[in-house]
């Protein structure tokens, strides 16, 4: 724990760390899961205080942070919307209900050791990219390390964890196995990007062969694509995107069906359910099952939760053998603590 070389950083993307600082977090997650098992005190942030700010509800996400900071001998304080102003980003109009993200920022930072936030969708009112020009805000403001519990263009925390889950399963050296972020079908069109953008990402650079299968017209953000290309080039691994499920998940080690929604990436528009809606009708058979799972090299099933049983995937797929969820939401507590005791250690 005397690894002080990336303390004070803040963890908004995989983007902003190389594979060796993502690769001692995780070093750290697996050493810290094992003092957990064995009921070893491991407070190495003690005394510590996390300000979490969510604008979205959470189950996961709150509590693994929650208990983390517990465990690592420091204090997390929950802050929901309408127990603080809404932020306000540099230029914009400061209503009752707001408060500049600069002043938010540096008053927290004045009373804590880092500020976590959770902001996509519905509180930005769709409108793709605002919730991480939020998150760096606070950033450019705080003096202590902003983590980012989710936006709408990353999720580097869920990363983490799906990366952990897999080195325990396939062990620690992922490279070339083939990882396999499909879409997947769901009743409801609000499902940001973030999950599977942050998804391709990590498993590239991991040197994974990363395969992203969705129909037509559920294109990701191109500036992800290019950097999830170069990640692959550089870490000896490959990508490619395909518009068949089923031969996407040939021969595949991993695969992660999810849900995400037609939103323009660059700032023409909104996510809008009425041109997102007939898209998603016209792929209801984009659904994990055990015929699909039959068609891989016994892959391991992945999904970040909630999931959209009976949509996304079938009962006996998500309930099943290969289905590691449980192990994966848990390792959300476990890769965060490997994370914050760098960061904020």
């Amino acid at each position: 724990m005397s690894n002080t070389t990336l303390r004070g950083r803040d963890f908004v993307t995989w983007l902003d760390y190389s594979r060796d600082e993502i690769e001692a977090m995780l070093d750290v997650a697996h050493d810290l899961k094992r003092k957990f098992i064995r009921r070893e005190p491991h407070k190495v942030l003690e005394g510590q205080t996390l300000h979490m700010l969510f604008y979205n509800t959470s189950l996961r996400t709150r509590n693994s942070f929650e208990a983390g900071m517990t465990q690592l001998g420091g204090h997390a304080h929950f802050l929901q919307p309408g127990a603080v102003y809404t932020p306000a980003l540099k230029g914009e109009e400061v209503a009752y209900s707001t408060e500049r993200i600069s002043d938010v920022a540096r008053v927290l930072a004045e009373m804590g050791d880092a500020i976590a936030i959770r902001i996509y969708g519905k509180p930005t009112g769709w409108e793709y990219g605002k919730g991480d020009r939020i998150v760096r805000e606070f950033a450019e403001w705080s003096k202590v390390p902003v983590i980012n519990m989710e936006d709408d263009v990353y999720h580097p925390c869920q990363a983490l964890a799906d990366v952990m889950t897999m080195q325990e399963k396939l062990g620690h050296n992922l490279q070339g196995k083939k990882f396999v972020m499909s879409w997947a079908y769901s009743g409801s069109v609000a499902k940001p990007l973030a999950v599977p953008q942050s998804a391709i990402v990590s498993a590239a650079m991991m040197g994974m062969d990363v395969t992203l299968a969705h129909p037509e017209g559920l294109d990701l953000d191109p500036k992800i694509l290019q950097a999830t290309k170069n990640l692959a080039k550089k870490h000896g691994g490959a990508f490619q995107i395909s518009h068949d499920m089923d031969a996407s998940f040939k021969d595949a080690d991993v695969v992660y069906p999810k849900a995400w929604t037609v939103q323009p990436t660059d700032g023409s528009g909104l996510m809008d359910e009425a041109k997102a809606k007939p898209v998603f009708e016209a792929n209801k058979d984009w659904i994990c099952t055990n015929e699909k799972m039959a068609l891989t090299d016994d892959a391991i099933y992945m999904h970040c939760l909630p999931a959209d049983r009976d949509m996304e995937v079938t009962d006996e797929v998500i309930d099943g053998p290969n289905s590691v969820i449980i192990e994966e939401a848990a390792n959300r507590l476990h890769a965060q603590k490997g994370m914050m005791a760098l960061i904020m250690g």
